[in-house]
């Protein structure tokens, strides 16, 4: 049976007001409150004494960034236990990722934080759009002054998920990144001018229900359910890029009579301009995956796809849209699936004209072995699976240092990360600096995208000069994340992983890390 304090945010609203217009003074705390301890109580205590009614909401789990694992607690057990505190009059669980909307609907006479955020200022900038929003609806701020404890602290403490090894590296990693450090030049990034150049693929996943063998045949029969599609390929990688950088423009190829240019648009985030070129007697990719719906199992895959060569005339072309296009850019990422929009031809013009090139060639069922990284003369940045990198060293006896060396050493390219699966990343700074950092992952539902998410945010990453011993961490970071998105149904954001990457670093600090020089500068 639902606690009587517990409310729905309109009603809530409603209550405030009646409240109000009674002459009573309502006070307002909003937070997770994840893991409840005496610093929230006595938090609580000291608000309730700003007025005569105390609400508090709270944010849903859906929108609580604070890495894997995260809440600790559902919403409606967090929900149950502020109920259950004497001081709080009602609860409710907000809508919205932040407080700003909700101070605007139920309009507090106080809005009460504790005593760390007095100033104002956080990473992100909820803080300060909070107090923005409670002036505008006639309230004040009020911070509480109480001891002060931390969850994620807590969590950290007794409840941590991590294995020893990937605590190690982040208390290590913390006491010498403070997060503002970390995050700046990922936030510079924001200036850059992107292009991303790929095919499009379409990913379809198709639910069947497995229902037994087949009374004929030696195979499965299933009963299909449902399909979902996804804007894959290349349109992922603009949709993680645009939420990093203000302008990513996409450069693609479709197939013949540019069949599925209404469904590419709809999936492309508004900040991302699309320039197709269609191929003929070609359709435009799909890639059908049969999932068994209970365990989310893929039994196979089915290509729509014709990845012959392009004819001469319609090389000439792409080539000559290229060359137009890359002077406009800052950065440009090549997301190379080897299905064959780019050419030897279209490979040399963005190799001569891109300012920043950053590259990956997947290894996929249809190409396998044939599409190399080494047939870029250049990259300014290369991210690959090691698997990816295994095929292009050729042989397997080499150590992962060794493999990424070679890259290196063979493209000229001065940055190359190696991702690992569960062995987490490696990235190599020529002439001779290895950097790493564990998998942070704890739960995978779908691995399709994961790589593409890393290549497109570490790639503006290392172009807006994040430092070296960051670009790991971050790439985990997004992995981890990555692999928790059924396919492509959504894109990495840029808020949920500065929050990520905050807490990641604020759980595991045990020594005040020591500002880091800020030396960072966007390409070109």
């Amino acid at each position: 049976m639902p606690h009587p304090k517990i409310t729905g945010l309109d009603e809530l609203a409603t209550v405030v007001e009646r409240a109000r217009a009674g002459g009573r003074r309502v006070v307002h705390c909003h937070g997770v409150f994840d893991v409840l301890h005496i610093g929230h109580v006595r938090h609580f205590e000291e608000a309730k004494k700003l007025g005569d009614i105390l609400v508090v909401t709270l944010t849903p789990d859906r929108f609580v960034n604070k890495g894997v694992g995260r809440p600790a607690f559902t919403e409606s057990l967090r929900a149950e236990f502020l109920a259950s505190l004497a001081c709080i009059d009602y609860v409710a669980v907000n809508k919205w990722p932040t407080a700003v909307d909700t101070i605007r609907l139920i309009r507090p006479d106080v809005f009460a934080k504790g005593s760390e955020f007095k100033n104002l200022q956080d990473t992100i900038g909820h803080v300060s759009q909070e107090a923005e929003a409670v002036r505008a609806v006639g309230g004040e701020v009020a911070f509480t002054e109480d001891v002060v404890f931390s969850s994620s602290g807590l969590i950290n403490q007794y409840m941590n998920q991590y294995p020893d090894h990937v605590r190690e590296y982040l208390a290590e990693f913390a006491g010498r990144w403070p997060a503002e450090t970390v995050l700046a030049p990922l936030k510079a990034a924001a200036g850059l001018k992107v292009l991303v150049v790929g095919e499009t693929i379409i990913d379809e996943y198709a639910y069947c229900e497995a229902i037994g063998k087949s009374g004929k045949e030696p195979v499965l029969a299933t009963r299909y359910m449902s399909t979902d599609k996804f804007g894959g390929g290349v349109l992922a990688c603009a949709n993680h890029a645009s939420s990093f950088a203000d302008k990513v423009d996409v450069f693609t190829m479709l197939g013949e009579g540019m069949d599925e240019e209404p469904f590419v648009r709809s999936v492309l985030k508004s900040n991302v301009t699309p320039y197709f070129v269609e191929k003929k007697d070609s359709p435009t990719i799909v890639k059908k995956r049969f999932v068994e719906k209970y365990l989310s199992q893929k039994m196979f895959e089915v290509y729509k796809i014709n990845d012959d060569a392009l004819d001469e005339r319609a090389d000439a072309d792409l080539c000559d849209r290229l060359r137009a296009l890359l002077p406009n850019y800052d950065v440009v990422i090549v997301a190379d699936y080897g299905h064959g929009m780019l050419t030897r031809n279209a490979i040399g013009v963005l190799s001569r004209h891109a300012r920043f090139l950053a590259v990956n060639t997947q290894s996929n069922a249809g190409n396998h072995g044939f599409n190399m990284i080494s047939k870029y003369p250049r990259a300014d940045y290369v991210c690959l699976a090691q698997r990816e990198v295994a095929l292009e060293t050729r042989t397997l006896h080499l150590t992962p240092d060794e493999m990424v060396r070679h890259v290196s050493d063979r493209l000229h390219c001065p940055k190359v990360m190696m991702t690992r699966g569960s062995n987490g990343t490696l990235y190599y700074t020529a002439p001779g600096g290895y950097h790493r950092a564990p998998a942070f992952a704890t739960k995978v539902v779908d691995r399709v995208g994961a790589g593409d998410a890393v290549l497109c945010v570490t790639s503006l990453a290392v172009a807006a000069g994040v430092p070296a011993d960051v670009v790991p961490l971050l790439g985990n970071v997004v992995g981890a994340e990555a692999v928790q998105i059924l396919g492509n149904q959504r894109s990495i954001e840029r808020i949920p992983l500065y929050r990520h990457i905050e807490c990641l670093l604020k759980v595991h600090q045990t020594t005040k890390p020591q500002p880091a020089p800020q030396q960072f500068k966007l390409a070109g």
